[in-house]
């Protein structure tokens, strides 16, 4: 008979160098630009239609309004940071000097 047992762990190793020879592989592909490949071998390109490159040019555009905004916002905190963090008689003194007319 023949032992199983010992046949165990090259299977393992043998399958697990299958897997990653696949993964480097695909990753080579993709980092050449290769296309990749179905389970039947076809060629499979990423498809790029004109409803993907409008939806990812308003992405686009709605990503630089809302770093407009949050760096909008960032000024406004650190005002408030200042205000609540600044002595009382120095926020009085400044104050007073807004309120008396300009010379």
């Amino acid at each position: 008979m023949f032992p199983f047992e010992a046949f165990a762990p090259v299977a393992v190793i043998v399958g697990s160098l299958a897997v990653g020879g696949w993964i480097f592989t695909t990753w080579l592909r993709i980092k050449h630009g290769y296309p990749l490949e179905s389970s039947l071998g076809k060629a499979i390109y990423p498809q790029k239609n004109e409803e993907m490159v409008e939806r990812i040019k308003l992405l686009s555009q709605e990503n630089a309004q809302l770093r407009a905004e949050i760096g909008s916002m960032k000024d406004r905190l650190a005002v408030v940071e200042r205000i609540v963090t600044d002595g009382s008689h120095q926020l009085t003194q400044e104050i007073e000097r807004l309120r008396s007319p300009a010379n």
